[in-house]
């Protein structure tokens, strides 16, 4: 159920994205940075469970699990980075001219 509920929410999520970026053509690489994000995050949840569900009978256990613990950290903390410059991308004041 976790992994159906969470495949649904980012599902959501990324078909969202996609259909404001389709209706609204501005802010191109926001909306390019936001998919992104959404795509690290749906890996590093991946590597979380992949690391949660790995048998403990096998003899470097522990080893795999915190390798599979530091992938997931360090795709998450990517994905983070992603959703700052997709912040940056869609705060940015547009200058119209005039004339």
């Amino acid at each position: 159920m976790l992994i159906g509920g969470i495949s649904m929410v980012m599902g959501i999520a990324i078909f969202v994205t996609v259909f404001l970026w389709v209706k609204n053509k501005n802010n191109k690489l926001g909306y390019i940075w936001t998919l992104l994000h959404f795509l690290l995050v749906s890996a590093a949840i991946y590597f979380a469970l992949k690391g949660i569900t790995f048998g403990y009978n096998h003899p470097m256990a522990s080893e795999e699990i915190s390798l599979q613990m530091g992938i997931s950290g360090v795709v998450w903390a990517l994905s983070m980075i992603c959703l700052v410059i997709a912040l940056f991308k869609f705060s940015k004041v547009r200058k119209h001219s005039d004339s």
